[in-house]
């Protein structure tokens, strides 16, 4: 097939955003930090110094990007993304556990590389051999993530098992977004958790009547901003089957999100007001939502058969503690 992201290939990022609405009413609730509360600074604008306040963070922004490949109700990945390699995590009794796309540390995680099943941590310990001692080969990295859990390498991965290269096998993002308003104004609100029994009881106890308050904001704008890092994608050197693979999968995750994932919280439901924009380079416009996933199922048939994936693509191993 032609390449389809021809206009890509001397640039050293794709940037991209979408403008963003309340779905209903003019409020919103920002993502809040134990410590923090919502995440509020300021910015200079032509006008001067503008309020902000971040309504989704890059960590939380890549989560929302991973789970939309994932169909929890038939437990299986969702048909755009059929085909992908990753890691199934089954108990003893083979029902279904998790897997490396639903995990926080992905191939990392603790239910695929700690149980009394280490069949997988023996597969990457025997394809990162060599890396015991002196630099890291990031390519050669990049390849054996790659086999087992291509999301990994979009959304970056830390091997921090000090029996693999001494647990120095790390690999960024290449995929990172999130979510600002700007021209901020607070919106307070709250509530009260009713006791119609004893509303005057032992609240320590979660007795009577509870007040709570509630920080929410209205704002000028709201803008989601996507970074695909090409640069870094090339420099592991995976061809050019991945490469098309991996930035139409990180295509498609992000028209996905826009369209169903921005229920962000209850008191933050977006919509997005007029479409995903492509601000660098200059004359790349992002296929449309019935092209995307034909060139990602192409690129996953191009990929299995250069042997790039593990074969089958879904690698099993079943979780029982040590």
């Amino acid at each position: 097939m032609a390449d389809p992201f021809e206009k890509l290939k001397d640039s050293p990022r794709l940037l991209m955003e979408a403008r963003l609405k309340p779905l209903q009413g003019q409020r919103f609730q920002p993502t809040g930090f134990a410590d923090l509360g919502p995440a509020r600074f300021k910015a200079y604008s032509e006008e001067g110094l503008t309020d902000m306040v971040l309504v989704e963070s890059p960590q939380s922004v890549a989560n929302r990007l991973e789970i939309v490949c994932w169909d929890r109700a038939s437990g299986k990945l969702v048909a755009d993304f059929d085909g992908m390699p990753y890691v199934q995590v089954s108990r003893p009794d083979k029902s279904s556990l998790t897997n490396s796309i639903l995990e926080a540390h992905r191939l990392n995680s603790p239910y695929i590389l700690k149980g009394k099943d280490d069949s997988v941590f023996k597969m990457l310990k025997t394809d990162v051999a060599g890396m015991e001692k002196g630099p890291v080969d990031i390519g050669k990295l990049a390849h054996t993530v790659f086999k087992y859990d291509a999301n990994a390498v979009l959304h970056g991965v830390f091997l921090a098992q000090s029996e693999l290269a001494g647990g120095r096998l790390r690999m960024p993002r290449l995929l990172s977004g999130f979510i600002e308003a700007s021209d901020v104004q607070d919106a307070a609100s709250g509530g009260v958790k009713n006791d119609h029994v004893d509303p005057s009881g032992d609240t320590s106890q979660g007795f009577g009547n509870v007040p709570f308050h509630r920080a929410e904001f209205t704002a000028k704008q709201l803008v989601a901003y996507f970074n695909l890092d090409l640069s870094q994608l090339r420099a592991y050197s995976l061809g050019k089957s991945a490469e098309t693979f991996l930035v139409a999968l990180a295509l498609v995750k992000i028209q996905r999100f826009l369209k169903s994932g921005l229920r962000l919280r209850t008191a933050c439901d977006l919509d997005v007001d007029g479409g995903l924009r492509v601000t660098r380079p200059d004359g790349f416009e992002v296929p449309d939502e019935k092209a995307l996933p034909g060139i990602l199922k192409e690129s996953i048939t191009a990929c299995k058969k250069e042997k790039l994936f593990a074969d089958p693509s879904v690698t099993s191993v079943v979780y029982d503690e040590k």
